[in-house]
Formats: C-alpha cells, structure tokens, sequence
C-alpha cells in the first residue's frame, strides 16, 4: 500500500473541541498551582520526574527510498541532540511505582518553517513514551480521564503501587469512563524495566513531509538491547536515573529512529492516538542513527538545567513535521501554559539551546 499524502483537512476538528480543550487546560494549571504548593518549586504537568539528561548526535541515513526523505530527513546530515529521559507522572514518586518512561529529543539547528518561532532557536522536538498507544487518545476521552489521572499522580506511594498492581483487574472500569483498555492497562500496569532497553514512541501521529507518520526510537547497541525486558533490581526512590547514570559513566548508547507511514486512514486514525497502528500494514522503517557517548548523565548541574532550564514541546517544530490529531492541537497551548509557568516561578529563563556547550556537563 502507498503511504497517503498530507493534507490539510486529514484532521477533523470538534466542535465543541475548544471549550474540552479550555476546561482541560483551566484544570491543568490549577493542579500545576497546587504541586507548586506542596513543592514551593514548579515542576512539568506531565513526565514531572528526569531520570537523565544526554548530550548526542544523530545521523539522517543516506540512500533513503523518497517516501522517507522527507522533512529534516531529506538530506543526510549530522545533529546535535539533546534527550531528557523522564517518568509520566505529573508529580514526583518513588521509582518503586511503576509508570510509563519517557525519552525527548531535541534536534538542534534544523532547517524549515517553524510553527512556533517566539519559542526562538532552531530546534525539532519529539517527545516519545515507551508504549505506542495513549490511554485516552480523543480530547472528549482525555477529559473524562483527567481527574483520574491526576488523582492517581498525587495520590500516596503506597496507593499507586495497589493500583498499578491491580491495573490488569480493571479493564472494565476503565472501559466504562471510555477508556481503550490496552492502552490504559499498559499505562497504569507497567513493569520496572530498564529505561535504556525500551522501545519509544511518538503515540500521536506527525506530518513527516509530504506524508503522515508515527516514529519510533529503538535500542541497537548491544549494551542496551541487553537491557530490553530486564527488570531493575532493589527498586528505591531514584533507582531509574541511578541505573541510567551508572550506564553512561561506563559506555555510550545507540538507538534507531523508525518512521511507521500512514497507509490506511481507516485502520491508522489521526485523530484517535488510542489507536495503535498495524504492524503488518506499515511497518517501522528505519530513517536515523541516534547516538550517545558515555558521559555524566545526572550530574548536579545537569539535572538543574533539565528540571529548571531545559523544555521540550512537541509544537516546537518545523512545519514538515506539524503534530497532528486532537491530542497534539491540545498539547500546543497544554505545553506553552506549563513551560511558562514552570519557568516563572522558578525564576529562570526561557531559554532554547543551540549546540551542546549551552548543557552543562
């Protein structure tokens, strides 16, 4: 099958979208208000924890077929990158709850239009989870959800641990308050698994130049292959950074980034990130090289910078790459609001990095 062009009307606007996406937002920051408070310290409404910061590069692959030479990938060439790695929560637990893990990524001078250029810079951001699908992948089905979520990510350790361990037990609530069950499910019940051997995905779907996709980042240096599946032992409070750390002050990291084109509007929606796309009607095709070599991931400095400093939007973009479908609209002003909150209150500035000598080491 061949993959479908990129158009403007491939997404489908609500309309009762902007008063969902108003509500939702008018709850976001008064949560963010409240972790403020118990904080005195603001942090992020989504991925609050870091569990690393690295410095790298990625390689755009030479010879793609032209279906894949599309956007920043049109051309090889070498960037510098910069990747938070983080846990979904909107607050800060013990990495004894299991929780979904995150891994961003900054491109750094990137050439294109830009969708949001009073954020400054030159940078393409993806912001990735280690599961291909969103819990509640509709703004209508994400506000349902919200409150849930919320009070899950504030709640006691020792209640999120009973959750996330009775998560398989409650496929039919979460179905009730219309929820896509596997997608919940592998949100609230997921395993302590080494952050470095997972499998992250862009879960929404993305302009990828002339055409429509999902990425993936996958590990293929043997160092973190090894580490896919493998629990982390003696879980502690930080035990995720910890193991993240003691990986990079021994050896580098490798990774490929996969580009799943949309070939069915049908069976691999825009509009409902819910919605896992089928293997087997496009696969993963592999478009980048992410690399990074052993270095202080969780140095004092550097966790400032990525917990004060450092942000990531996935509208921070050049227009080949345009977020789209519900979810993505939302995140525009969700990620703007927190950013600029984040970094008010913290009293630091707002500030894009340009090359890798702008991160602390």
């Amino acid at each position: 099958m061949h993959p479908i062009p990129y158009t403007p009307d491939i997404e489908a606007i609500a309309e009762d979208e902007a008063t969902l996406a108003n509500d939702i937002l008018e709850q976001m920051a008064a949560s963010s208000r409240c972790a403020f408070e118990r904080h005195r310290h603001a942090i992020r409404d989504a991925h609050a924890k870091s569990n690393g910061v690295l410095k790298g590069e990625l390689v755009v692959h030479p010879n793609l077929p032209p279906e894949l030479r599309q956007g920043i990938f049109a051309t090889p060439r070498t960037y510098q990158v910069v990747a938070r790695l983080s846990s979904a929560p909107s607050d800060i637990h013990s990495d004894k709850i299991p929780a979904p893990r995150g891994f961003a990524v900054k491109i750094m001078g990137v050439d294109g239009e830009r969708l949001t250029p009073e954020l400054g810079g030159a940078n393409q951001d993806f912001l990735m989870v280690n599961f291909p699908a969103l819990a509640f992948g509709t703004i209508a089905k994400y506000k349902t959800m919200l409150s849930l979520l919320e009070a899950n990510a504030h709640a006691p350790d020792t209640l999120q641990r009973l959750v996330a361990g009775t998560a398989h037990g409650a496929k039919g609530l979460l179905e009730a308050v219309g929820g896509t069950a596997g997608a919940t499910l592998d949100g609230l019940a997921r395993d302590n698994h080494h952050p470095l051997g997972e499998t992250y995905h862009t879960q929404a779907a993305i302009r990828f130049g002339s055409h429509v996709a999902k990425l993936a980042l996958r590990p293929v240096s043997d160092g973190v292959r090894s580490l896919t599946g493998k629990d982390v032992p003696d879980v502690g409070y930080a035990t995720m950074r910890d193991v993240i750390s003691e990986h990079f002050a021994r050896q580098g990291a490798e990774y490929e980034l996969a580009a799943q084109l949309c070939v069915d509007l049908e069976r691999m929606p825009v509009e409902d990130a819910a919605i896992a796309w089928p293997e087997e009607l496009s696969p993963h095709r592999p478009i980048a090289t992410l690399r990074f070599p052993p270095q202080a991931s969780a140095s004092p400095a550097r966790q400032v910078y990525g917990d004060d400093t450092l942000s990531f939007n996935p509208w921070n973009a050049v227009e080949a790459h345009r977020p789209l479908g519900g979810i993505m609209r939302i995140r525009r002003a969700a990620y703007e609001r927190s950013s600029a909150f984040r970094h008010a209150m913290n009293a630091r500035p707002r500030i894009e990095p340009s090359r890798h000598s702008d991160i602390p080491d």
